[in-house]
């Protein structure tokens, strides 16, 4: 009898110690690299121990009462910890790790079964899928996706008509969130896209490729770090992670040639699911790890993604970052948010010249503060005044008044002792220009958007609603001008499709090829082109500022307009025929020369 008791006390006494140690490690910071490190190869050994005694001894714990659902539960606690160790390095292994944990309990159905008056397992359920439905968004695996948001539905309305006592709002509100989400993602919208992420088959152009790799600056920095920020009212989001932040992770990670993030079709499935794991037993399968990772490709860099942090935590999470930054190397900061205090971006109508009535009815922007944040810099003697820099800000706070919510240029001057490359997403982002020659060290590179959105439908101008139109164009710039114009894409226009991608493939090659041989290239720019996903947000910062250009109305044009400090060749002005020819031979595929005024039309 003592026999048997010592399995199922060994394996209560493996669980607590790894709950323990679980404890510990959940809260801490995910950034900084070295927050921890050894708690967390503490907890994971201690878990896989735990998962591989259960594995070992199944049989008798399942004689001695052990729950199928407390199996999930352990299996949970890994992919956590794998989503974790992603979130804090970024690299995919460990993402690829979580999905597969996850997908077992899925698969396996060990929350399934259990008594329906179980609240306490029905919460854990319900934490389970909108864990997985995390990972899976991020990986891409649509379907997926779709299979865990009806049965995490299907499980809140299971639970309200059980559980009436119990207020299930919240999760109502996790469903809303994933719905909004995938119904906009365009990873969703249009399946046969090109990704986010960098795919070297697609991102890579023949053409340019031998200028890149013979390009040599006086100095080289290597993009290793970096900071996400989304903070408006509203925005579109899931858990933690905003609709921005989602589109900017992913376009700051490389694609993986192999099986990896491709979206599968979902396999045959009988009542829901494709075979019948109810069995006790059956290792979790690692083969779909290594199915899944590409060791060819580099890391990543590493993200610190914040989700509506105050003012003294993103400018702790910055100097962190910066004081732990290698030599030669340069930490990419993305910064979206509003303008004032509580501001909600709503579109007006505006005029941009050709047509006065076609303009009218066809162009929209964003009420913002750009009269101040336009306005001439005030200097004395050519000097600007310490007080240029803390004029006008970002608002990173609450519905209310207060300036301990405000982000001021100011604030980041201290950082520019480090090589910085700054994107500024907001209706005030002009403020920043400030930095440019203000710098303690090294010239910082300054990507800002417009004050004011532009839209052939006004109903798409609202960031709350659809994501921040600069943003969009540097993660997705086909989908960004189609979005602009009012042009739908669909799977059912792949030819259209194909052929608006070969025009922007060969125009961002051209491109490439006059940043390499330009003399006129500012060395802040020079020194990032060897990265390849800098380079890439250089490039569709062009596109990005030749096709607002080329649609924003003539008078007031440069609140439409994004601005880049130190400036770019003239070569590749929205004025160059390089750069715009580009874009009119795009309009004119799609039928949309209309919106736009290029000269001789």
């Amino acid at each position: 009898m003592a026999e048997d008791d010592a399995v199922p006390k060994t394996f209560r006494a493996l669980v607590d110690s790894a709950d323990r140690k679980f404890a510990r490690v959940r809260d801490f910071p995910s950034y900084g690299r070295a927050q921890g490190q050894h708690y967390f190869h503490k907890v994971f050994k201690a878990y896989m121990t735990l998962w591989k005694y259960q594995q070992e001894n199944r049989a008798q714990l399942v004689k001695a009462g052990l729950n199928r659902w407390e199996i999930g539960e352990i299996a949970g606690r890994i992919g956590q910890l794998y989503f974790g160790q992603y979130m804090r390095t970024s690299e995919a292994r460990f993402l690829v790790e979580s999905y597969v944990f996850y997908e077992a309990i899925l698969k396996r159905r060990y929350f399934e079964g259990c008594e329906v008056k179980a609240l306490r397992v029905r919460f854990k359920e319900l934490r389970f899928y909108a864990r997985f439905l995390l990972v899976s968004l991020i990986l891409n695996r649509t379907e997926t996706v779709k299979l865990v948001v009806e049965k995490l539905t299907a499980l809140v309305e299971d639970c309200k008509a059980n559980f009436r006592e119990t207020n299930f709002k919240e999760w109502k509100l996790v469903v809303q969130e994933i719905l909004c989400f995938i119904n906009i993602d365009t990873n969703f919208t249009i399946p046969s896209s090109r990704p986010f992420r960098y795919c070297a088959m697609l991102d890579s152009h023949p053409n340019s490729a031998p200028y890149v790799v013979r390009f040599h600056a006086k100095k080289v920095l290597k993009f290793r770090d970096a900071v996400l920020m989304s903070y408006h009212r509203n925005e579109v989001k899931f858990a933690e992670l905003t609709l921005d932040a989602y589109r900017m992770l992913q376009c700051l990670e490389w694609e993986p040639s192999g099986s990896f993030y491709q979206k599968h079709p979902a396999e045959p499935k009988e009542n829901g699911f494709a075979a019948d794991y109810s069995g006790a037993s059956g290792l979790i399968d690692m083969n779909l790890a290594a199915d899944m990772t590409d060791l060819a490709l580099p890391q990543n860099p590493r993200k610190a993604i914040l989700y509506r942090p105050s003012v003294t935590h993103l400018i702790a999470v910055m100097a962190t970052i910066c004081e732990e930054l290698p030599p030669e190397s340069i930490m990419l900061v993305y910064l979206s948010a509003s303008g004032k205090p509580g501001h909600i971006n709503a579109s007006q109508v505006e005029t941009s010249g050709g047509s006065r009535q076609t303009r009218k009815s066809m162009l929209a922007s964003n009420n913002s503060l750009e009269q101040n944040c336009s306005a001439p810099e005030p200097h004395i003697n050519g000097v600007k005044e310490s007080s240029d820099y803390y004029d006008n800000y970002l608002w990173l706070g609450p519905k209310g008044k207060g300036g301990s919510s405000n982000l001021y240029p100011g604030d980041i001057i201290p950082f520019t002792r480090r090589p910085l490359f700054m994107i500024i997403d907001s209706d005030s982002s002009h403020a920043f220009k400030v930095l440019h020659g203000a710098e303690r060290g090294e010239k910082a590179a300054l990507l800002l958007s417009p004050l004011r959105q532009i839209f052939k439908d006004p109903s798409t101008a609202d960031i709350s609603k659809k994501g921040s139109q600069f943003t969009f164009f540097l993660t997705a710039p086909l989908q960004a001008f189609c979005q602009m114009v009012g042009f739908s894409l669909s799977d059912s226009d792949m030819e259209v499709l194909d052929a608006a991608e070969s025009i922007l493939s060969a125009a961002f090659s051209e491109w490439e090829v006059i940043l390499c041989k330009s003399p006129s290239l500012d060395l802040v720019w020079a020194q990032v082109l060897s990265d390849p996903f800098l380079r890439r947000l250089i490039i569709r910062f062009i596109f990005c500022r030749a096709a607002l250009s080329a649609i924003c109305p003539p008078e007031g044009s440069d609140s439409f307009l994004p601005l880049c400090l130190p400036q770019l060749p003239n070569s590749l002005s929205p004025k160059s025929d390089v750069v715009q020819s580009s874009v009119s031979r795009l309009a004119d595929l799609l039928k949309v020369s209309n919106c736009f005024h290029f000269p001789g039309t």
